[in-house]
């Protein structure tokens, strides 16, 4: 309290209290955006995905390049046969003097397409077949396995040779085969992962709130085994390819003139000792592609693995 006579004190402005901080609203980095950029610090698997995507191009891009060089897969000049590299034919030419570059490039067409193609077609026969059995169980599942354990225990040799027999192989028929005999693998793969997801307690509040198996499948499961769909893709492909080239190679793949790297193999392997370039190109083309689609494989699978600490 003031005496008497005391000058008054100025009145201080009350302190305002001060302002909390803005809450931090940004939404947390989703499962997608950590797997990519667990992807982006993959060094290896970046070089093997620009390497892979090099070769899809060149090979998507065989009318252009063969048509800037003048030269053709199919044209021959026995009078060319066996040529060195030169500006004209930059890897040379084979035993009918047709240009191994362009064979490379439109062989290479064929055999990713009937790798790709075939791994496409094995996932949606495999991941259909493995979600249901899981889902509905009973005899859906009963008769899913029974297939698959039956083509599991088939010998591919003789299968091959049937199949060589019955139908006249082309690229749509080598698609087909290859996918029939890829497909039980992959099913096991996601009927495993399926059955660990239904007793997860989601989909059971998700079945006890009226949802159906199409809307389990859809909303729950398939989301959850897609990491695993898209990893066994990439490996798929590279095995298809070696696949595809070892039947071309036993002249049961696609029939000439239509060029793949296996049917490169099988043309040159009567040359290798005058010609070895001949073998060793295709090959070579071959072991790349498996190579960076195993890398791959690899890389998208540390990627998409919650657990990664890398």
């Amino acid at each position: 309290m003031l005496g008497p006579g005391a000058p008054a004190r100025p009145l201080r402005a009350p302190r305002l209290p001060a302002e909390a901080p803005e809450p931090d609203v940004t939404p947390p980095a989703g499962y997608w955006r950590r797997a990519g950029r667990r992807l982006a610090r993959d060094r290896l698997t970046l070089v093997v995905l620009a390497v892979l995507l090099g070769i899809l191009l060149a090979c998507a891009g065989a009318d252009i390049i063969t048509g800037a060089l003048g030269v053709s897969p199919d044209r021959t000049a026995l009078q060319d046969r066996f040529e060195p590299p030169s500006a004209q034919h930059l890897l040379g030419t084979d035993h009918l003097g047709r240009d191994v570059l362009a064979r490379l490039l439109y062989g290479g067409r064929v055999s990713l397409a009937i790798g790709v193609l075939g791994a496409l077609l094995t996932m949606t026969i495999g991941v259909a077949l493995g979600m249901m059995a899981a889902v509905l169980r009973g005899p859906v599942d009963d008769v899913a396995m029974w297939a698959v354990n039956t083509l599991q225990s088939i010998p591919v040799t003789f299968f091959l040779l049937a199949a060589a027999f019955l139908f006249s192989p082309s690229v749509f028929w080598i698609v087909i085969l290859l996918a029939f005999l890829a497909w039980p693998d992959t099913c096991r793969l996601v009927r495993g992962q399926s059955l660990s997801l239904e007793s997860n307690d989601y989909i059971l509040a998700a079945r006890a709130l009226g949802a159906s198996h199409g809307d389990v499948m859809r909303r729950h499961i398939l989301p959850n085994v897609l990491p695993f769909v898209v990893v066994a893709m990439t490996i798929d492909i590279g095995e298809l390819i070696l696949f595809e080239s070892a039947l071309s190679f036993l002249g049961l793949g696609v029939k000439p003139p239509t060029a793949t790297w296996g049917r490169m193999l099988d043309d040159a392997q009567a040359q290798f000792a005058e010609a070895p370039h001949l073998v060793l190109l295709p090959g070579i083309a071959i072991t790349l592609a498996v190579l960076c689609f195993y890398v791959l494989g690899d890389g998208l699978r540390d990627a998409l693995d919650p657990r990664s600490a890398r």
